[in-house]
């Protein structure tokens, strides 16, 4: 299925305040998950872009804890929205929305590269003290140390779903 617009209009630009803020809503059915909403925001003034992601059906705040203990759950996919933390606490890993913060889907082994990504290049230097927080990172993503996902989300807009067996 193709993302369907369900919604679109015009705005002011936070950056620029420029009147050409296009601001679009689809809704789009992903596997395993259902009917997501993706919200874009996108100025052709300066280039601003934002994007939200979140399930279609929430509720109230959810919590959701996913035990990372075999191969096949390093590929849960996981939709995050802006409003969404995520703590892997054997890792010492929490992450906490910002006013800029955005959601995406990925899996659980795709959180870890973003994590990897946002880690400080001087942690992946070996005679640097922070260097054992990449060693773990990454023998998490080799599936070598069982974890925990943490997702919390006050308006209960993001999602762990493991993959079935097939």
């Amino acid at each position: 299925m193709e993302p369907q617009k369900i919604f679109s209009s015009v705005g002011k630009c936070p950056v620029c305040n420029s009147e050409n803020l296009e601001i679009s809503t689809y809704v789009y059915e992903v596997p395993y998950f259902g009917k997501i909403l993706i919200e874009v925001w996108t100025c052709s003034v300066c280039g601003y872009r934002k994007s939200d992601i979140g399930t279609l059906e929430h509720g109230g705040e959810v919590r959701i804890v996913f035990p990372v203990r075999e191969r096949k759950d390093l590929n849960a996919l996981v939709i995050k929205s802006s409003t969404a933390s995520i703590e892997i606490p054997e890792l010492g890993v929490e992450v906490f929305p910002g006013p800029a913060a955005q959601g995406y889907i990925t899996t659980v082994e795709g959180l870890l590269e973003r994590i990897l990504e946002n880690t400080p290049v001087e942690c992946f230097d070996e005679n640097n003290e922070c260097n054992n927080f990449v060693k773990k990172i990454r023998k998490a993503m080799n599936n070598e140390i069982n974890f925990t996902v943490i997702l919390t989300d006050p308006y209960g807009k993001s999602s762990i779903k493991p993959l079935n067996d097939h």
